[in-house]
């Protein structure tokens, strides 16, 4: 251990002796770290908050059952979904009554419309009508005032929870509680206020109105399109939940054992899924390409740790000649190639976390530095001093200590 500090001490004299160089020479790595560092961060930030976005609106213990499937793999499965029928509350009552394993199912509705207080207009804006049982899911809550209660619900009561940027929209820092608003024209008072949930790729999350289902119905029509969510009795029964729910649709509407369903259901782990399916290819490429100047940086290290060896020809040949072995020349020459590519990675790291947080302070992506990303890029900015250090150790570890002393 001694021997490998007392490597690094000398390997950090000469890099200090030779500042420019080392800087030049290390100035790949730094660009190619800074890159890697960048780009994890500010895809671990992206995926955090599509994480949170999707958890919060499916729910962590939840699943959804849609018309449509989340997504299509073939053309024909387009062409196939798009003649599947719309949910009914028939549907979701015969889910309700199904199956043991299934707690509470609640049917929702989602149109864009008009909304207005006083002077102020906000034009498609996303409303959602829900039945009674909305308040046994965590996507619903109320920071200010309360949620709707189920007998409002259920009596389809003039009544609205809005979310938090509506709010601050329609109302700024005055209180919105028990004041009237028109939806396409209707008036509903205001109960409640939703908890802030933020924004995605600059798209807030807060700007809704949620009414009572009936309500809904008579603003934009008697056959809305629905889907219901379902909540397990418990979090170890999502599975068998899914199936009883399943199975309650397929005899609901009467399908044949080997007709395919003609819905799509599915847990905020499908999305994520998928979100992650389509996010990797992109990761890797990015990741792939930065890939690509770390080989630059190491051929660099490569070249300048030759032009080293031949400066030092008689201090080898010295060292050589006063009894130093074969190993302990390669050792050292090693040591200072990965100390030389490890600064500049650790120069990168600090650069890399430095420019994400610049990004994400200039635009709707968050940036977040995982733990792991800075052991990967000390780790490959060792790795590529390890490896392109190799050839040069080797040239010095040869070298015949008579013709070393002798050359000048």
């Amino acid at each position: 251990m001694a021997q490998v500090l007392e490597s690094v001490h000398i390997a950090l004299q000469a890099i200090w002796a030779n500042r420019l160089r080392s800087f030049m020479t290390v100035l790949g790595n730094i660009v190619a770290v800074t890159s890697i560092v960048t780009v994890v961060s500010l895809i671990q930030g992206m995926n955090e908050m599509v994480s949170d976005a999707i958890i919060s609106d499916v729910g962590a213990d939840a699943f959804t059952i849609q018309q449509f499937p989340p997504i299509a793999r073939t053309d024909e499965d387009l062409e196939r979904a798009r003649g599947n029928p719309r949910l009914t509350l028939e549907e979701a009552d015969a889910i309700r009554r199904f199956g043991g394993a299934i707690d509470v199912v609640m049917a929702q509705a989602q149109q864009r419309g008009r909304v207005t207080y006083r002077a102020q207009v906000l034009e498609n804006l996303q409303i959602q009508g829900v039945t009674p049982e909305y308040v046994n899911f965590s996507a619903f809550d109320a920071e200010r005032g309360r949620l709707m209660s189920p007998v409002e619900v259920e009596r389809s009561s003039p009544v609205a929870l809005i979310g938090w940027g509506t709010a601050d929209l329609l109302f700024g820092e005055a209180t919105p509680l028990d004041k009237t608003i028109q939806i396409e024209g209707v008036h509903f008072r205001v109960v409640g206020v939703s908890a802030p949930k933020g924004a995605i790729f600059g798209n807030s999350q807060d700007e809704f109105v949620v009414i009572p289902l009936g309500s809904f119905v008579r603003l934009f029509g008697a056959r809305p399109s629905l889907s219901i969510l379902v909540r397990p009795s418990s979090p170890e029964q999502l599975d068998d939940a899914m199936d009883e729910a399943t199975v309650a649709l397929r005899v609901q509407r009467r399908l044949e054992a080997r007709a395919e369903d003609d819905f799509g259901i599915f847990t905020s782990d499908t999305l994520l899924g998928i979100y992650e399916q389509a996010t990797t290819g992109i990761f890797v490429v990015l990741v792939g390409i930065v890939g690509l100047s770390l080989v630059v940086g190491g051929i660099v290290i490569m070249n300048i740790m030759l032009m080293v060896v031949s400066e030092r020809t008689r201090e080898i040949g010295l060292r050589k000649a006063l009894g130093a072995k074969r190993r302990d020349i390669m050792s050292q020459v090693l040591t200072e190639s990965i100390t030389l590519s490890t600064v500049g990675g650790v120069a990168g790291i600090a650069l890399g976390w430095v420019l994400a947080q610049a990004i994400a302070a200039v635009s709707p992506l968050p940036a977040r530095l995982e733990p792991w990303s800075i052991v990967l890029g000390i780790g490959i900015a060792a790795a590529v001093g390890l490896f392109f250090g190799l050839y040069p150790a080797s040239r010095a570890a040869s070298l015949s200590p008579i013709q070393a002393l002798g050359r000048e």
